[in-house]
């Protein structure tokens, strides 16, 4: 018998739950069971929440779908996110959209806003925070940009990116942002949690930031 957590044939049988035989793997000394009763305990199904998050499903529909609780289904979502990085985005010379999209956590009076880059060709998503709009908040994402040497940054006209960005490579005018606003788009139509007019927000900021990991880099 090979251990499931690091595939040695060091198991050994380890009495019995519900009827199905348990096993101990004396290298990794991990207990397991060949079939589980609990679905969530199947091979494929943080690649099932996985993928639902990406396709509009909220995380009670998750919970339907795939028949686990719905607490589970968030901690699953925070285990994929902790396994996913930001991407090393090393192109010099690119041209980058950054724009802000505003959101709910915990209650509709409580605003947060999304600010995100992406590189205007790919349209990969260099980073975001998630957090009120301020030059604190948003420097540190304009100058992981300057270090890439970029020729161009095209904003909208909030007036914080002027002192941010220097003039020779900042453009603002009104069309300069279609590609990240079509992002915009993407992702209240499949982010659940993102939906305008709806009953969906995020309770929490740490899901709502893990959410976003899966989808952009997932």
């Amino acid at each position: 018998m090979k251990c499931k957590n690091c595939n040695q044939s060091s198991c050994i049988k380890k009495g019995k739950r519900n009827g199905e035989q348990r096993y101990y793997c004396k290298n990794c000394q991990c207990s397991f069971q060949l079939k589980y009763t609990y679905k969530a305990y199947n091979s494929n199904t943080n690649e099932l929440i996985r993928s639902l998050l990406k396709e509009g499903c909220g995380i009670r529909s998750i919970s339907r779908i795939v028949n686990i609780s719905s607490k589970t289904v968030l901690s699953r979502l925070l285990r994929i996110s902790n396994q996913i990085k930001s991407p090393y985005f090393n192109k010099l010379g690119c041209k980058f959209e950054v724009d802000e999209m505003w959101t709910y956590i915990n209650n509709k009076d409580n605003f947060t806003w999304i600010t995100y880059a992406i590189e205007r060709e790919t349209k990969h998503v260099i980073d975001f925070f998630v957090g009120s709009k301020s030059k604190e908040n948003i420097k540190p994402l304009i100058n992981k940009l300057l270090l890439l040497q970029t020729t161009k940054i095209y904003t909208d006209r909030l007036n914080i990116y002027p002192p941010l960005i220097p003039k020779e490579v900042h453009k603002r005018f009104q069309y300069c942002t279609n590609r990240i606003e079509r992002m915009n788009l993407n992702l209240r139509t499949h982010i659940k949690r993102l939906s305008r007019k709806t009953i969906c927000f995020s309770k929490n900021k740490i899901y709502l930031e893990a959410h976003l990991k899966i989808y952009f880099w997932g």
